[in-house]
Parts: C-alpha cells; structure tokens; sequence
C-alpha cells in the first residue's frame, strides 16, 4: 500500500481558498485495489481512510469495517453508505485509520482474504498493533464474528452489528471485548443470533462481552450505533491485551 508521505500534496487542490473540515476528510481517503492473497490473482477493492496529521504520528489504532450484503459488488461508492467509511466521509475528527474493503458480488466475507488484507495493513501503515478493531453490520457482522474467532488474538475489541456466528467456537472468544447491538424486531436476522453468542461466551467464562438490544429497531441497529460517540469512544479505549 503507497501511500504518500505528504499528504498536502497528494492531491492536486486550489489552494487560493481555505479548505472546509468535510473536504480534508475526503482527501484523506482513497479507493485502492490490492492482490492481498499471494496465491490468487484477484484483487480486493477498499477504502482507506487516514486521520489527521498521519504523516507526523508514529503511529494509529486501525478501525476494519465490514458492511452488509446489500453493498457487495465493484462500486466502492455503495460501501460508505453505512458504518465509519461514511462518518468520516462527513467529518474530519476520527483519530484511526479506516478500512473499509468491498465483498464481491455473490459472495461472504472471507476471514482468511481479511486477515490478509490487515497483514498488508499492519505491515505498510503506520498502525499500533494492540489497537485493532473490527465491526461490521448484517453480514458484516457475521464476517465480524468469524474473524474473531478466527484470530482472537489480533484484535483489541469488536463490535459486531445484527451478525451472528459459530456458538462451538464461542470459547475463543473469553479474553476479546465485544460489545453487540441488535434490534429486537430485526426480521432479517433474529436477535437471538447475536444472543446466542454472547450466551456462549458467557457460559465458558467471558465476562467481557456485551449486548445491547434497541426495542424498536428492526434490522437497521447499526445507524442508532455508529452515530453514537460514546460507542467509539469505548472501542477506542480497549487495547490488547489489557
């Protein structure tokens, strides 16, 4: 991933005129394709948001968003409809680096291309290894669950959005701080999805993991969710290991 040390000057601007917040926030992002998979020849399309003044930091926490079926496909557009890639799309404050990969058409979120795709993320960006995060929505969510249970270890806390996933590899999961949202009149995907997770967990000695219902929610949990700063702010506080 080449990304450039001056950010001021990786893209042509006027700069007769002072730029607004929104339009340093959308400079700081960019749209890239990437062979992450050595043994494949197909490339992973993402966004990548980088926050203010990454040039001058030694280094971010690194926020991995995953978002629903409906936003498959190849316009990378569809996917800052939801979740973070569309926060700071809007606003220039986030303090991590966004990423913010598209799942091709007809198909799930691979945990093994993710993990990939935050190998080459850790590797070439300035990232602080024990701030990692991962969440998603819908069948982001369930790609959420899947690569926690896959990687436990790499990340400092989750949030998974009206997902669910694999209760036999719940233990797993006792040590990573999670917190789940979910609406109780979600039709698309049962909340007890997600209650059975953290069921689970709890029931082989996590005390780490949360749940939050809305009890007006239908399947969209997840705008109530991400436009609350208090729920950032949680995320960004874990930190591996602690």
């Amino acid at each position: 991933i080449k990304v450039p040390t001056n950010m001021n000057s990786w893209m042509r601007r006027d700069r007769s005129r002072k730029e607004t917040p929104d339009e340093k926030a959308k400079r700081r992002s960019m749209w890239l394709e990437d062979k992450v998979d050595p043994n494949s020849n197909e490339e992973l399309r993402y966004w990548l948001y980088l926050p203010k003044n990454y040039a001058t930091k030694k280094s971010c926490p690194l926020i991995l968003f995953l978002h629903g079926a409906g936003e498959r496909g190849d316009n990378l557009e569809k996917v800052k409809v939801h979740g973070p890639p569309k926060l700071v799309d809007q606003r220039s404050d986030c303090p991590a680096i966004v990423v913010s990969p598209q799942c091709p058409e007809r198909r799930i979120w691979s945990p093994t291309q993710l993990s990939l795709l935050l190998d080459k993320c850790t590797k070439t960006l300035k990232v602080d290894p024990d701030r990692v995060y991962v969440t998603g929505l819908s069948m982001g969510g369930y790609g959420t669950w899947a690569l926690c249970t896959k990687e436990p270890e790499r990340f400092a806390a989750a949030i998974p959005i009206c997902g669910g996933g694999d209760v036999t590899k719940a233990a797993r999961l006792v040590d990573l701080p999670i917190h789940g949202f979910h609406g109780a009149k979600d039709t698309v995907v049962l909340p007890k999805n997600s209650q059975e997770m953290f069921d689970a967990i709890r029931e082989s000695g996590g005390k780490k993991g949360k749940l939050t219902i809305y009890p007006e929610a239908n399947h969209d949990s997840w705008t109530e969710t991400y436009a609350n700063d208090d729920v950032t702010k949680w995320l960004l506080r874990q930190k591996r290991g602690k």
